[in-house]
């Protein structure tokens, strides 16, 4: 680790706490859980975080006990026919992060259902942006992806947004697109820990070797390993939210054969989904998870039960800290 890192991560830990652990129950014990979609890509929409809402989740969260709760971000008739593909993406990534953090001050857990991976920075932005004054909090992020989404306009062989994101939400790159998400200022590299990844550009490896950013391994994701849990403590300790981030490509192919960007030897969605309840349990602090990329080809809907299964995982974590904390 080069010295200005390890003084970085020293001068944030120090930093106070500006948030207090969110309670997601409502006045007699009953989770609360809003369904959270944002369909925009950069051209057009993904019918994705419908499919994800649809698919059978509410009755599962309602058999868990939770009040559910569906939303889905929108355009204004004036943001609509707004010129650039990249700038309607970004008013529409603001208006989610307004929906979520008003979750977070009603007091329900976000599971966010996003067309493609951007959507995370509104996601994030939402919960900069839902403390108790103006002021925005620290967020830290779990990314588990098999790729890092670490390429800048300047690094990428693609030119594709859907390889930028965190790079962009690490102030990277088009500082106003993130602006328009709300996510301001960018998150520090010491907020960031990825799982998963495991393949990477040669000019994205370079700007990850050069960051403060830390990884897990995919080996790390399926046992659950103290390494995983050593992170989410350090993140717990500089930052006030924790925000967990899936695209479908980190899992296993067998379980996204559709995913035009699979890439072998992931987790699976039951291994995934152990980890998110202990994640669940254990942290106050982990307050929204995120799933983007579902596949548009879903033969046997194993995609969508993989979903289901990893959201049931995390809310059966949230079910029993709630009730740990009464």
């Amino acid at each position: 680790m080069r010295r200005t890192t390890a003084l970085a991560l020293v001068a944030v830990a120090l930093l106070p706490s500006a948030a207090q652990a969110q309670r997601y129950t409502d006045t007699t014990g009953r989770l609360r859980v809003a369904l959270a979609r944002q369909p925009f890509l950069p051209n057009g929409t993904s019918p994705g975080p419908t499919t994800m809402a649809s698919g059978g989740i509410q009755q599962i969260l309602t058999d868990l006990g939770a009040t559910v709760r569906v939303q889905e971000a929108a355009l204004t008739a004036d943001e609509d026919a707004e010129y650039g593909g990249w700038k309607r993406l970004g008013m529409a990534l603001g208006h989610y992060a307004d929906l979520v953090a008003r979750n977070e001050r009603d007091g329900y857990f976000t599971v966010a259902l996003l067309a493609t991976c951007p959507s995370m920075l509104g996601a994030v932005g939402g919960l900069q942006h839902s403390g108790p004054t103006r002021e925005s909090i620290r967020v830290g992020m779990l990314w588990l992806d098999a790729h890092p989404d670490f390429n800048t306009p300047e690094t990428t062989r693609s030119g594709s947004l859907g390889g930028m994101p965190v790079a962009v939400a690490t102030g990277r790159a088009l500082q106003r697109l993130r602006g328009d998400a709300r996510l301001d200022p960018p998150l520090a590299d010491a907020y960031v820990v990825m799982g998963g990844v495991r393949l990477v550009d040669p000019l994205e490896q370079e700007l990850l070797d050069d960051s403060g950013i830390r990884q897990l391994s995919v080996d790390d994701l399926r046992r659950g390993t103290p390494a995983v849990f050593a992170e989410l403590d350090r993140l717990s300790r500089v930052t006030d939210k924790i925000y967990v981030h899936i695209d479908m490509d980190v899992l296993d192919p067998a379980e996204v054969m559709g995913h035009q960007n699979k890439v072998p030897n992931g987790p699976t969605s039951a291994q995934l989904a152990a980890l998110f309840e202990q994640i669940f349990r254990r942290y106050p602090k982990a307050s929204a998870i995120g799933f983007a990329t579902i596949p548009a080809t879903d033969e046997g809907g194993l995609s969508l039960a993989a979903v289901n299964r990893m959201i049931e995982g995390a809310v059966r974590g949230l079910a029993a800290r709630e009730g740990r904390n009464d």
